[in-house]
């Protein structure tokens, strides 16, 4: 499946780089109404509906002549929405200063009293090498680091 993934974001790509264009994540999953390809898609400033509408013409016309899934699906086009995921490097060097939620793949200690877990939400504050700078407060803030691959999911947070 991840061949198949990775196949489909070489073929969009040069549509991506036409209409200024950035993929945020490639998803092909299962749904109750059959196989389902959405695209989150995003630009600078803001992706707006005629964008969806032209990159989805786009990646059907392509996707329609190279024939790359043996399924019928569904083929959706939207935005990230506000809680954008971070997945990429550039990701988390984006959009530091936002706050965020991180889920790690291992529970983990950030102030080294014992208590583990998995799941933290705070400023970001970048990449330092192949660790996100995640400033949490609790009884007062602390900074931690996580390593990228130990990074389940990660998405902006927002309150309201």
């Amino acid at each position: 499946m991840a061949q198949v993934l990775e196949q489909i974001e070489e073929l969009i790509q040069p549509i991506l780089d036409d209409l200024g264009l950035e993929l945020v994540d490639l998803i092909y999953q299962r749904e109750t109404r059959g196989w389902v390809l959405r695209f989150l898609l995003d630009k600078e400033g803001g992706i707006n509906l005629d964008d969806c509408a032209q990159a989805s013409r786009e990646f059907s016309a392509i996707l329609d002549v190279e024939d790359v899934l043996d399924t019928a699906y569904t083929l959706e086009v939207s935005s990230p929405g506000i809680d954008r995921p971070l997945k990429k490097p550039r990701d988390f060097e984006r959009f530091s200063g936002q706050q965020i939620k991180v889920k790690t793949v291992v529970a983990i200690d950030p102030d080294e009293r014992g208590r583990k877990r998995k799941t933290f939400i705070g400023m970001l504050d970048g990449l330092d090498g192949d660790k996100i700078l995640l400033t949490v407060k609790e009884k007062k803030a602390a900074q931690i680091l996580i390593p990228l691959d130990q990074i389940d999911s990660a998405n902006l947070e927002y309150e309201f």
